[in-house]
């Protein structure tokens, strides 16, 4: 299959190694021409428990080409507004945060976007070089219409744990509260995901980041048969030694994904309603620690 993989971050260089060792033709999509330069010289560095398990050149290019099957988004979601797409092929999202699938259907159609998230764990060694922490599952589903069949098997033949939902939307607010109540905490703490289950007031903190977020999606019909707070705490014991995404951000000096989750649980929130004191003030620090 030919794959255009936006974004050359810890997760678009983990799913473009695991794509091309599979045998796949892969178009790694960039903004930035000095690295575009840069990596068709490197390439791209996929490691596990610091061995070399891939080093690939895939085709790096500023535009994504046409006749693709498949454009997956791996940038980060305050990004996701400025990208373009070419006609026909299926678009899927496995980006964090709210509203990016909205911001995607606007650009080519809800019948062809595919939406869901991934538990694979990444951290972004340098430029193009990627460690891959663990395994996780990913999952995703068609927005309205559009076909998975192919994805599905572009992921299984990468050696991905991949699953089918009929409810994309509700696996993207799931993970939304779970990384509500990780990701900001750590972030502000400078901490690995474990810490936060060390320090009681902490602990709690996070607990009610989770509940203040379940309560926003309730509002806009998603119910969650398991407890969120349960689930986030177990997912911190196992992931105790990683880095999140947006302590990453923090510790380069980059923009977070902040706004795509506490900000837009905010702004949901306000629409209903509903108060959301916590999850506001963590919200307001991550922003002042994103200007320091």
């Amino acid at each position: 299959m030919k794959i255009a993989v936006i974004g050359p971050g810890a997760m678009g260089c983990l799913f473009s190694a695991r794509f091309m060792k599979a045998g796949h033709k892969v178009y790694l999509i960039d903004y930035r021409d000095d690295r575009i330069n840069r990596l068709v010289k490197s390439g791209i560095k996929l490691d596990v428990e610091g061995d070399t398990l891939q080093h690939v050149f895939p085709n790096v290019s500023s535009t994504i080409p046409n006749g693709m099957d498949l454009i997956l988004v791996c940038t980060k979601a305050h990004t996701t507004g400025g990208l373009r797409f070419p006609p026909e092929t299926p678009v899927m999202t496995l980006q964090n945060g709210l509203g990016n699938v909205e911001k995607l259907c606007d650009f080519v159609g809800s019948a062809r976007v595919l939406a869901g998230i991934t538990l694979e764990a990444a951290t972004h060694v340098n430029e193009g070089h990627t460690l891959h922490c663990g395994s996780g599952k990913t999952t995703f589903g068609a927005w309205t219409t559009c076909s998975h069949d192919k994805p599905l098997t572009l992921f299984e033949s990468a050696g991905f744990e991949v699953e089918i939902t009929d409810a994309p939307g509700q696996v993207i607010w799931k993970k939304v509260a779970i990384n509500s109540g990780i990701n900001p905490l750590t972030a502000l703490l400078n901490v690995n995901n474990g810490r936060l289950l060390e320090m009681n007031e902490i602990r709690q903190l996070m607990r009610d980041l989770v509940v203040e977020a379940a309560k926003v999606a309730s509002t806009e019909g998603y119910r969650f048969d398991e407890s969120l707070v349960e689930i986030t705490e177990k997912i911190c014991l196992e992931t105790s030694t990683n880095i999140s995404s947006m302590l990453q951000d923090i510790r380069l000096g980059r923009k977070t994904e902040i706004e795509a989750i506490s900000g837009e649980i905010i702004r949901r929130a306000q629409q209903a309603a509903l108060p959301t004191p916590r999850t506001r003030v963590v919200y307001q620090l991550v922003r002042g620690l994103e200007s320091l």
